[in-house]
């Protein structure tokens, strides 16, 4: 009986612990996870955890390339129980940098607790969130070797690692959208073809914003194709001296984005209307995603991410006006118009499967 009462204990230390290092290492995803089903936010609050371990090791710059992937496989042995999440987390933490931050090397210390969750959903649930881990930490793994200062080969790459580290994310929360509900589940295959657009989109979103500070790190994400066809070596990238070939490269990238967020709204749609709560948790990432994009656009000479970051007034006016169209589809079209208009828009296939990116899943 006292077992059972320390047990019970310990899983209410560790939800509250869960929810508060979310707040310390991502605030944006502490403001929308919460607006999700009471089935769904403890869940997807550890599967964003559990990929934050993995972000954290690869932005570590105090590790090498051998260390990287040692831990990387680690992890997997510790998400799927053949690793003790103690060991790992006692191995890695005296090895992290100033460079990570205060709450990312918290969570890093408790990695158990975040695991100890982990175990209390159903096998299914358990299983959906290992094969999104093996498949990011995999892709780490393949891009840690490939990465360079000057750049990804192409826009194929570029796909292919927003598949690893966004792609496969947006295939985990419809796994577990569809095990929530057996209404979402009848269109299963077509949102997951939908899903990794609509994870490229925001992770694209990402880097075109983070440029500069991931130059800084001696990383750049951006395609050297997609710039040399605008007249631009993205060799010379240099911080403070803007290129109009440049911004030619970075607006055609924007369009891009663009054009994944379209699938992005088109995935969200799907849903039920009256799931307010995973409605709400898509079209706020959306609409924040458009403003960046936006911000980006018009000040594609802007020197750090923090000039084309959102305003807290554009969060609250983006979360106002999604809720009060949350149930109308045609009014959401609408609004994703008026908010994108003046964007440059590409085409792209509406169906990236993972084969499409030569990813690898086993």
């Amino acid at each position: 009986m006292e077992e059972a009462k320390k047990n019970q204990s310990d899983l209410l230390s560790d939800n509250a612990y869960q929810w508060q290092i979310l707040e310390g290492v991502s605030r944006s995803f502490a403001l929308t996870i919460p607006q999700l089903p009471v089935g769904l936010r403890d869940i997807i609050a550890n599967a964003y955890l559990l990929c934050r371990i993995i972000d954290t090791i690869e932005d570590e710059e105090g590790l090498g390339i051998e260390q990287k992937r040692f831990f990387l496989q680690e992890f997997i042995g510790v998400t799927n129980g053949e690793t003790s999440a103690v060991k790992f987390a006692d191995a890695l933490f005296p090895l992290l940098s100033n460079g990570t931050s205060p709450a990312e090397r918290d969570l890093i210390r408790n990695t158990h607790r975040v695991i100890r969750i982990t175990r209390k959903f159903t096998e299914k649930q358990q299983s959906i969130l290992e094969r999104c881990i093996r498949i990011m930490s995999k892709g780490m793994e393949r891009f840690q070797e490939n990465k360079r200062p000057e750049g990804l080969e192409n826009l194929t790459d570029l796909d292919s690692y927003c598949y690893y580290v966004a792609g496969v994310v947006g295939e985990l929360l419809t796994e577990l959208f569809c095990d929530y509900s057996e209404e979402i589940a009848k269109n299963r295959e077509t949102m997951l073809k939908l899903a990794i657009s609509f994870g490229q989109g925001l992770q694209m979103t990402n880097i075109l914003k983070d440029l500069w500070e991931d130059k800084k790190n001696g990383v750049c994400w951006l395609p050297r194709d997609v710039f040399s066809k605008a007249g631009f070596d993205l060799k010379d990238l240099t911080q403070g001296h803007y290129c109009p070939a440049f911004g030619k490269g970075l607006s055609e990238l924007i369009a891009v984005a663009h054009a994944h967020l379209r699938n992005a709204l088109s995935y969200t749609l799907i849903i039920p209307r009256h799931e307010k709560g995973i409605r709400k948790f898509c079209l706020w990432a959306i609409g924040m995603a458009i403003f960046t994009l936006k911000n980006i656009e018009h000040r594609r000479n802007f020197s750090g991410g923090n000039e084309v970051k959102i305003s807290h007034n554009t969060v609250k006016m983006i979360i106002a006006v999604t809720n009060s169209t949350l149930r109308s589809n045609l009014l959401l079209k609408i609004l994703f118009n008026l908010s994108a208009r003046g964007l440059p828009l590409s085409e792209i296939k509406s169906d990236y499967a993972p084969k499409a990116l030569g990813v690898e899943l086993s």
